[in-house]
This record gives C-alpha cells, structure tokens and sequence, in this order.
C-alpha cells in the first residue's frame, strides 16, 4: 500500500442527501490502539454523526466503531467522543461559517490515507423538502436516459 493510497471504510450517503456540501476538509482522527484495528476492519458507522467545535478544538459525536473482538479490557466505548486534528487556520474558517444562520460541519467519509485514518467532513447549508424532490428527479432522469440509450445501444 503506497503512502498516498486511499481506502474507504465509511461513507455517508445521507450527507448528501440532506444537505448541500458546500466545501470539504480532510481531518485527521485521535483514535486508541482497537480502534484503529476495527476501522481496518472496515467496522465503522457515521450515519447519525455529527461535529461540533468547542473551545476552539473539533470533535466527533456519535460515531460508531465496533469493539475489537481481541480487545478484551483495551476495548472503549464505541460512541465515545473522538477528537478531530485540523489546522487552526481551517477552524477558525468552519467557526466563522456555522456561526451563520443554517450552516453545520457533516462527516461525509471515513479512510485511511497511507497508515493515517481521516475523516473527510463538510461545510453544509440544510436542504428544503423541494430541493430534495428536485435532486430525485434529476436522479430519476439520468437513470431512464441511461436505460433508453443501453436499449438503443443493445441492438
């Protein structure tokens, strides 16, 4: 595995869903020893995570990584609270944004970037129940053209 070779081990599907990702961040991620060898295993959820930023650090609520099956007492708390390592210049950036009106920070990925485990989060303004419909239905378009132009190519 080379040092910038990315494996994905979480994706957050519904991020995208529910809100419009307005700018991305790589963070690193402060995790005990089990952790780091569930998250090789590919045992992590970030479906119902969110982030927060106190007193001027970053931190990762709700996300979920298995207990390590050999971890017996080294084994924490799946749920606990994990810090984020980012730069003080792209605090300072996500503070300013998300003290505005309907501005939040979503994880949208977990990887591993070399030997390194990251979380990718994103600057997001919340989607209305009408920009939803409206991304269904670009959605709904794009498959039955893709469908009409597979049957025409078939024959």
């Amino acid at each position: 595995m080379g040092k910038d070779s990315v494996k994905l081990i979480a994706n957050n599907k519904k991020a995208y869903h529910d809100y419009f990702i307005e700018d991305t961040f790589e963070a690193g991620i402060s995790l005990h020893g089990t952790e780091v060898k569930s998250l090789r295993m590919g045992k992590c959820s970030i479906k119902e995570s969110f982030v927060k930023i106190d007193k001027g650090e970053v931190f990762i609520y709700r996300m979920h990584i298995s207990p390590y099956e050999k971890g017996n007492i080294f084994n924490r708390d799946p749920l606990r609270v994990r810090k984020l390592l980012l730069h003080k210049a792209e605090i300072n950036k996500l503070l300013g944004k998300t003290a505005e009106k309907g501005y939040t920070i979503v994880p949208l990925r977990v990887y591993f970037k070399g030997n390194l485990a990251k979380v990718e989060i994103g600057l997001a303004r919340g989607k209305k129940l009408y920009d939803k419909r409206a991304d269904i239905a670009k959605k709904d378009l794009r498959r039955e053209t893709e469908r009409d132009f597979k049957v025409k190519h078939l024959y």
